[in-house]
């Protein structure tokens, strides 16, 4: 297989698009969510998402091997909420190790099937790692500014878990995704870091942070020369923006890091923005036209899909990026 890091060189790599976009069109109810595991759970299960590779795996493995048989280069795992942090909510804290484990082993599975049959195209594998449902750097309680609902340590400890499942489960690298929280990245880095070093491998990082309006900036207020900069301390394979922005949006940040960054820069923008009823209406031509504008311009290197994507959003990407050449990689980039 050939190093991921000279594909990025040689073209655009294509990751995949939504997953619970996909996951709505089963009409799953709360049985779906506990099969074989956790019947008698005593409180509800159903929207747990990353459950599913443990409850219901034949669905999503179609979900991949509908976005591989799209175009996809990377293959996301479903484990975006895999952490101890998020699954609390759920009361299955428990449950992550398996979760992260079986998400990685199944699109580890899809991946070497489609990599098998097409040898000159391998398939990847990327750890998602969301961002917990806790901020760090901000407090929930508008009348304690100072109170913060989790510390650096217990992120680092629950993200680590995490790492760990999917590294275990056949991960080729690991996604730190739809950053709002900088702090919290930094905690899922230091411990893919400190794994890295305990097994004594590199586990190569992307990194996707959130704009979460046109103003420019995250959640927590960094703009976007903010955050790469409080990142770039780590030598990572991507850096790049997700979810919240449709693509026409995007586009002046990706501008930032692409002038700015030593690293590859990814893209997986929305299908617009949510209508009134929660829907994305951008379909796959009219985001393969904006998409079509970053790679005229040779701000990318890796493109996909967020919330409202699917295959035919995929493909339509796949089909364009096949005319361009990647963005060039100058690890001498001063950020």
């Amino acid at each position: 297989m050939k190093d991921i890091k000279q594909l990025l060189k040689e073209r655009i790599l294509i990751l995949d698009g939504a997953m619970g976009t996909m996951i709505q069109r089963y009409n799953l109810d709360e049985d779906d969510f506990r099969k074989g595991w956790f019947e008698d759970h005593p409180h509800k299960l159903k929207g747990d998402n990353d459950l599913l590779v443990l409850t219901r795996p034949d669905i999503i493995k179609e979900i991949h091997a509908q976005y591989l048989e799209a175009g996809a280069d990377i293959i996301e795992t479903n484990t975006f909420g895999g952490t101890t942090v998020a699954q609390a909510d759920y009361h299955l804290e428990h449950a992550v190790y398996d979760i992260n484990y079986h998400g990685a082993k199944i699109a580890r599975e899809v991946c070497d099937e489609f990599t098998a049959k097409e040898p000159h195209k391998p398939r990847f594998v990327a750890g998602s790692m969301g961002p917990t449902t806790k901020l760090a750097s901000m407090s929930p309680d508008v009348n304690d500014p100072g109170f913060r609902a989790i510390t650096f340590n217990e992120l680092v400890v629950s993200f680590k878990e995490q790492a760990t499942g999917l590294m275990d489960g056949g991960a080729d690298f690991l996604l730190v995704e739809t950053i709002t929280d900088t702090l919290n990245s930094k905690a899922a880095m230091f411990a893919i870091d400190e794994l890295s070093v305990e097994r004594g491998i590199e586990i190569p990082i992307m990194i996707s942070g959130t704009i979460t309006d046109q103003s420019g900036r995250t959640l927590t207020g960094q703009t976007t020369e903010a955050f790469l900069v409080s990142v770039s301390h780590m030598p990572l394979l991507s850096i790049g923006l997700n979810c919240a922005l449709g693509a026409d949006a995007m586009r002046p940040y990706l501008q930032i890091l692409s002038n700015q960054a030593p690293f590859a820069i990814s893209a997986h923008p929305n299908a617009g923005l949510p209508n009134e009823f929660g829907q994305y209406d951008e379909t796959a031509e009219m985001m393969g036209e904006q998409i079509e504008e970053f790679l005229q311009e040779g701000l990318i290197n890796i493109i996909g899909g967020c919330c409202g994507t699917t295959p035919e959003h995929i493909r339509k990407m796949a089909e364009i990026a096949s005319k361009y050449s990647p963005r060039k990689i100058s690890e001498t980039a001063n950020a």
